[in-house]
């Protein structure tokens, strides 16, 4: 299977857009994002409605979709960074024009509800994606920290590979796939539309958030029976931290129901990638060719 299209890798000197399809923000809050971006020798360009606000979210979703489509038409802008997640980018999907998306393509950068668009941009414009670290998160780190370095490493057209320690849960193996995925929450909410990810011989990202732990049930459930599951090449599981549990508790971590889910299949699994809602926030290029391999004490990736 061959990768998704890539769009062109950034230089020095080249222009970054940042951009909300959720949550509003404040320029305070994006400060340090800006300052580490020009630090490592790029431009900057907000949109035009980044900080209008229309109850919780940045602008109301025509305003936030008018800087999509805007960014899109600018061919001095490379990238698009989204400022941060939250709720939101779901409003956006009636009101996308996919030929303006189509001109000038470039990275979109995001996790969590940006989920949304990557899965919209593999499935209706065959385009690859990254999900990485957002400006909301920048003020955690140094721009040599590796959830910041990773972006603009792979940005620049280099190779990435990580070695992480092993973690209980991993089946060994090797694989090799397209990398799709994002946020469980996302993906679930995503099944039966057209932006629902294709994982068939596929390497699947999942991550999470802040559910009920039978709410991480039902997803997996569901992605067992809508066959998301049972064809892949490996499962690469992120941080699934600060879950919730009912006055009668449920009865198993995320892990194990995780574990439940894929227990009839024998890929190789991997637990604890740091990405996702947690500090460590590595950029995985979704859309893009893996090789995983899992031993007995590391687990080693490289795209």
């Amino acid at each position: 299977m061959k990768n998704l299209v890539s769009p062109t890798y950034l230089k020095k000197g080249d222009t970054i857009g940042i951009m909300s399809t959720a949550r509003k923000i404040s320029l305070e809050e994006i400060t340090p994002a800006i300052r580490i971006i020009e630090e490592l020798g790029y431009q900057v360009v907000l949109g035009e409605n980044l900080f209008h606000q229309n109850h919780q979210f940045s602008g109301t979703a025509e305003q936030r979709v008018s800087d999509l489509h805007k960014m899109h038409q600018d061919s001095n802008i490379k990238a698009i960074l989204f400022a941060r997640g939250g709720y939101g980018t779901v409003q956006l999907l009636p009101l996308l024009d996919k030929e303006i998306l189509l001109q000038n393509p470039k990275w979109i950068i995001g996790y969590s509800d940006v989920t949304v668009l990557h899965s919209y941009f593999h499935e209706e414009l065959n385009r690859a994606t990254l999900h990485a670290s957002m400006p909301i998160n920048f003020p955690d780190y140094q721009a040599s920290d590796l959830s910041i370095k990773s972006i603009f490493q792979f940005l620049e057209g280099n190779s990435l590979e990580y070695t992480i320690p092993f973690s209980g849960g991993n089946r060994l193996g090797e694989a090799e796939g397209i990398l799709v995925g994002g946020n469980l929450s996302i993906l679930y909410s995503l099944r039966g539309t057209f932006a629902d990810i294709d994982t068939d011989d596929k390497i699947l990202f999942i991550e999470d958030l802040d559910e009920y732990l039978y709410h991480v049930d039902r997803m997996m459930m569901n992605l067992k029976l809508g066959g998301k599951l049972s064809n892949l090449k490996a499962l690469i599981v992120g941080g699934m931290n600060d879950m919730n549990d009912n006055a009668i508790p449920f009865g198993q971590t995320a892990k194990e129901i995780i574990l439940e889910a894929v227990k009839d299949y024998d890929y190789p699994l991997v637990f604890d990638f740091p990405a996702g809602h947690i500090h460590d926030n590595y950029a995985l290029p979704l859309g893009r060719r893996l090789n995983l391999t899992v031993e007995k004490e590391t687990t080693f990736l490289s795209f």
